[in-house]
């Protein structure tokens, strides 16, 4: 089975912590959920006055992010079977299921396990909406984020006519 014994380089992990961010504290994120470390969703919905005050620990965030990356692994090796990954485009996949969950990337998970590499940068750059909620939870009308646009283009780089050894 291809991939099965790749995790997510240094260098791809250094990459998801400075597209993501470090936050030592909870903050509404841009689709108004709880959030905290590096892209931690602590729920649905903002946060109340309480974990706003909240300060998270340098080490409450790194062992998040490292349950965060063994999981947005473990979906990549799970969909992607067939097709042998490059190490870069291993760690955009992993990178792009740790920001979208297993279920949001599952289309361009698909798309490599069948080496179609135009539908996988597709897919990923069709993902640069959030849909925010008020106050109430209510969905509000999606909203298009340059810096989604940014991060989707890097992690679509790897599966790029010409640049899929990166």
């Amino acid at each position: 089975m291809a991939n099965e014994t790749m995790h997510m380089s240094a260098a791809g992990i250094a990459a998801l912590r400075q597209r993501e961010g470090a936050v030592l504290r909870y903050y509404n994120d841009a689709a108004n959920h709880c959030t905290y470390g590096v892209g931690t969703l602590a729920h649905h919905g903002p946060c109340t006055d309480e974990e706003l005050r909240r300060p998270v620990t340098a080490d409450q965030v790194n062992a998040q992010l490292a349950a965060g990356v063994a999981r947005a692994e473990a979906a990549v090796r799970r969909r992607v079977r067939n097709q042998q990954l490059t190490q870069a485009q291993f760690d955009a996949l992993v990178s792009f299921a740790f920001n979208t969950g297993a279920a949001g990337a599952r289309a361009a998970l698909d798309a490599a396990n069948r080496g179609a590499s135009g539908e996988v940068v597709t897919h990923m750059n069709d993902n640069v909406y959030v849909h925010p909620r008020d106050a109430n939870g209510r969905r509000l009308a999606p909203r298009r984020l340059q810096g989604l646009v940014n991060r989707r283009l890097e992690e679509a780089a790897p599966f790029q006519t010409g640049r899929n050894a990166r």
